[in-house]
């Protein structure tokens, strides 16, 4: 092997790295590497020294094992979607190519003496080359991807080695790697030292098939030996097949064997699920059944180490899933660290194993005069075709992995069919995916992104469409900002066709990194780093926040997922209907209580007959007295035993149902005129000050990416100013008409306030006409007014968490309490948030407000909208001297067109005469 640096912008996929193999637990003696090395930066691959054969690392700076050099102050992070930091002329990279040089002694065991020892770094981004005592090893690409080098004729057993190992935070390499993520560059997975005994077996295939109560067996491996599985009373030769009566292993029974394979060299722990995977008749099946993905789009993060995870990060993340109802994961938009699909053979959950492969800046046609996608271009085809082998290899033993996948927004080529065969000839047990396949070509699953709930039942509806494929949507629900919206729809037709599959939400986490700016700790995203090209707040686009706590979004989807429907029958009684792939309802214990305006009446248990999966049963309402306004009947389904994933009592599914007939519409108001005034300074009446009707929220996502603000804003929603038309007494009321309406244009808001004194209060009577060329959809319509500072809320309605006219499944109506902060939802780029729609009263501190006939929904803030518009980050955000207050009588729905369909118009507020009426009392 030569010095020489081409290697940087080579197309093939290394050299001297060993043959891929299964990552194994296994008897393998090992050093590990982790830790403090000496490491050195230069700003550029001519800029690195040509030393590694003997460096002197006395003056150089020590970096952890694993980790991101960015995330330790040398360079910066970096966020693009689409496009490329650098130019496209591949394979060239910038000579502006950071390089980072790692060096580490390490005592090689006397042990070791006889084997063949094995150098293994489990992720490097994004090429590296390898010294051992001064001499070169080799060279690695394909970040999220395992390399072995063998160093034995490099080391002597009971000696110390020296390894070098220089990294380049750009290479040929990195024109495949174009994910969705941050830049961020080094050895960012583990390195091993391994003593590979010549007896021991160094790969293992273990197939293990299910069908009708039985487990067909067989495990190959390099070296032959000996499998064991005494639960089964198995005991078998390498390489022959075996039948035993066994319990499946799925997402909901993870049921896993213990097993060893023992050779002459050593043992070879396994944990084996049986399990078959099968297409037949538009539908895939586990073991038979039919599964419904209620899955996430997963990328490794966490907010202070980027991709480098703990095994705890992991095992958290695997938790969360199991315990909101999720089902099933794809590795977006590479191969994940090998323990985390450990856990989830064990926990529970369907993986879709995806390639270390995305070249979505290229675009998905081959681009003038000559740069075809790298998937169209033969110059690529070993590596990505190496790539596809390489985790087949790596994770073939991994029964929760149902799926495998070629990659990410590529467009198509050749390559891909390539790698597809290479996929079937490794492994024909497992269907592949690819989404960019849009006419299903040579794929098994039919997959799109973003398609509408429209298009989606159109598909599901005609099996000439795509081969008859199963369809599951890859990615949909984009969870950007405040939403994703509109789930319910999707689920309708995921329950209502048999091919349509589900999907997976993106995302599960955003990519906040935390950092500091001006003093203030933040969640950073593109562009806060002084990146020049970079794509924003598009990388904060999970159900989950930075630091891994549940957005309201999460509460939706857990909800739109849940495994139980429970719902009022129409004939006094409750339906509940099992939705489980598997599982009977006998390990859950059903309670139930009923409440009248937020207050308990009575609690107990519900007697319900087990129900098989798919089935139905209806059971009879609980005695009560619905003689009370607003009672309401809640039914919770709950663990009754504790799992490995959550204690006894955690909730599966619930239910409300409304158990009073809503009563009719109020009478109309009688009393006197209130005492009023209005002028520049908006309307004032008692404590409230500063009202006037409100027309615009701060844009969230959903409203900014795809230009529906830049409407609004050509309508002047954002500027409106307000005139006094007329004020005085009439009718017994004091009444303000005023005028709502943006400079330089000819539209307008004529609103009607009527303001009557009642006993103990003020009622107020609000109508809105629009005049002119109004536009045809508001953000929202409602009041806002100002009230001196308040602490603390309480509210009957919908809670406890915000929710929109789109995002209210997961709203029980129930009575709920919180500070002002506590009713912020803390979205990494300040929007629109903390909307409790359908509230029935509220007291805020001494001011109580009750919605009289049409409920209102209920947004309170120490801030103004404008302050939550120009703040860029959630630490921008300071309390003011007031508090400001929105009753709104509706407000546009959230959506998901961040990426995704447009909002349905059933979600958009038209503008339209409306009317809200309160009651103001001070307590």
């Amino acid at each position: 092997m030569t010095d020489d640096l081409s290697y940087v912008e080579d197309f093939a996929p290394g050299e001297n790295v060993l043959p891929a193999r299964a990552w194994l637990d296994d008897d393998t003696e090992r050093v590990a590497l982790g830790g403090d090395w000496s490491f050195r930066l230069s700003p550029s691959v001519a800029d690195a020294p040509d030393d590694l054969k003997d460096p002197d690392t006395s003056g150089w700076d020590t970096l952890a094992v694993p980790g991101h050099w960015q995330l330790s102050g040398y360079g910066a992070p970096a966020y693009t979607n689409v496009v490329y930091p650098f130019p496209l002329e591949p394979p060239y990279v910038p000579t502006d190519n950071p390089t980072g040089d790692y060096v580490r002694t390490v005592a090689v065991p006397a042990s070791f003496a006889g084997a063949r020892v094995v150098l293994r770094f489990e992720g490097v981004d994004s090429r590296f080359k390898v010294y051992v005592n001064g001499s070169a090893v080799g060279w690695s690409s394909g970040s999220r991807l395992p390399s072995e080098f063998d160093v034995t004729s490099l080391v002597t057993p009971g000696s110390e080695a020296r390894i070098a190992v220089r990294v380049h935070q750009w290479s040929a390499g990195s024109y495949v790697e174009d994910q969705d993520m941050w830049w961020l560059s080094g050895i960012f997975r583990e390195v091993n030292l391994l003593a590979q005994r010549p007896e021991a077996a160094t790969d293992v295939f273990v197939h293990s098939s299910y069908a009708d109560g039985v487990g067909t067996l067989r495990v190959d491996a390099d070296v032959a030996g000996t499998v064991v599985v005494p639960e089964l009373g198995l005991e078998t030769p390498t390489g022959v097949e075996v039948t035993a009566p066994v319990e499946p292993w799925s997402a909901e029974v993870p049921r896993l064997y213990d097993g060893v394979l023992q050779t002459a060299g050593g043992a070879v722990r396994l944990r084996i699920g049986f399990r078959t995977v099968a297409i037949a008749d538009g539908v895939l099946t586990v073991n038979g059944n039919r599964v419904l993905f209620n899955g996430v789009n997963r990328h490794e993060f966490h907010p202070d180490r980027g991709r480098a995870l703990t095994e705890q990060d992991m095992l958290d993340d695997v938790l969360i899933m199991k315990r909101a109802g999720i089902n099933a994961v794809r590795t977006s938009h590479y191969p994940p660290h090998p323990h985390f699909l450990s856990l989830c053979d064990e926990y529970g959950l369907y993986v879709v194993d995806e390639c270390d492969l995305e070249t979505h800046g290229f675009g998905y046609e081959p681009e003038p005069p000559d740069l075809p996608n790298p998937v169209m271009d033969p110059r690529w085809r070993d590596d990505l075709v190496t790539r596809m082998q390489r985790m087949i290899h790596r994770d073939k033993n991994h029964p929760s992995i149902v799926i495998w996948s070629l990659g990410n927004e590529c467009g198509m080529g050749e390559n891909l069919k390539a790698m597809y065969d290479a996929a079937k000839e490794l492994d024909p047990s497992r269907p592949v995916h690819y989404e960019r396949d849009l006419e299903a070509e040579f794929v098994d699953i039919y997959s799109r992104m973003y398609t509408d709930p429209a298009g989606c039942a159109e598909i599901g509806a005609d099996a000439s469409k795509y081969r008859n494929l199963p369809f599951i949507l890859c990615e949909y629900g984009h969870a950007m900002g405040n939403g994703p919206g509109g789930l319910l729809d999707y689920r309708d037709v995921f329950d209502k066709y048999p091919r349509c599959q589900g999907g997976f939400i993106w995302e599960f986490i955003d990519h906040g990194l935390r950092t500091t700016i001006d003093g203030r700790e933040v969640y950073a995203y593109g562009g806060d780093f002084g990146e020049t090209i970079h794509d924003g707040n598009f990388v904060c686009d999970g159900l989950l926040f930075p630091d891994r706590t549940p957005s309201p979004g999460m509460h939706e989807f857990i909800k739109v997922i849940e495994p139980l429907r429970i719902l009022a029958a129409g004939n006094g009684a409750i339906s509940i209907t099992n939705r489980h792939e598997v599982l009977d309802t006998g390990h859950l214990t059903f309670t139930y209580k009923i409440e009248a305006e937020g207050n308990q009446l009575t609690t107990g248990t519900l007697d319900v007959p087990t129900i098989a999966p798919s089935a139905t049963v209806e059971v009879a309402l609980p005695a009560h007295d619905a003689s009370a306004p607003e009672t309401w009947l809640t039914v919770t389904a709950a663990l009754t035993e504790p799992t490995p994933w959550a204690e006894a009592g955690h909730r599966i599914a619930w239910g409300q149902l409304r158990l009073d007939e809503p009563a009719a519409a109020a009478p109309a108001v009688s009393g006197s005129p209130a005492e009023v005034s209005a002028g520049v300074r908006g309307i004032a009446v008692g404590v409230v000050s500063n009202a006037r009707v409100e027309v615009w929220r701060a844009p969230i996502d959903n409203d900014a990416q795809p230009g529906v603000v830049e409407s609004w804003r050509e309508e002047g929603l954002h500027r409106v100013q307000q005139r006094v038309v007329s004020q005085g007494e009439r009718d017994g009321a004091y009444e303000v008409v005023t005028r709502t309406a943006p400079p330089a244009l000819q539209w307008g808001l004529r609103s009607t306030w009527r303001w009557t004194a009642t006993e103990g209060g003020v009622q107020l009577d609000l109508s809105v006409v629009p005049e002119g060329q109004f536009p045809k959809v508001l953000p929202r319509l409602g009041i806002t007014f100002e009230l001196p500072k308040v602490e603390r809320v309480e509210w009957f309605g919908t809670g406890p968490n915000e929710a929109y006219v789109d995002t209210r499944e997961a709203a029980a109506v129930g009575k709920y309490s919180a500070t002002v902060a506590e009713l912020q939802t803390p979205y990494v780029r300040p929007q629109e948030n903390g909307h409790r729609i359908d509230t029935r009263w509220a007291t805020l501190d001494g001011l109580r407000i009750d919605a009289v006939g049409t409920l209102f929904g209920l947004t309170v803030r120490d801030w103004t909208t404008h302050d939550l518009e120009t703040a860029t980050h959630a630490a921008d955000l300071k309390p003011g001297d007031v508090t400001h207050v929105t009753l709104d009588i509706a407000q546009t729905g959230v959506g998901t067109a961040a990426c995704g369909p447009a909002l349905p118009e059933r979600d958009q507020l038209k503008t339209a005469p409306a009317n809200l009426s309160v009651r103001f009392t001070q307590q």
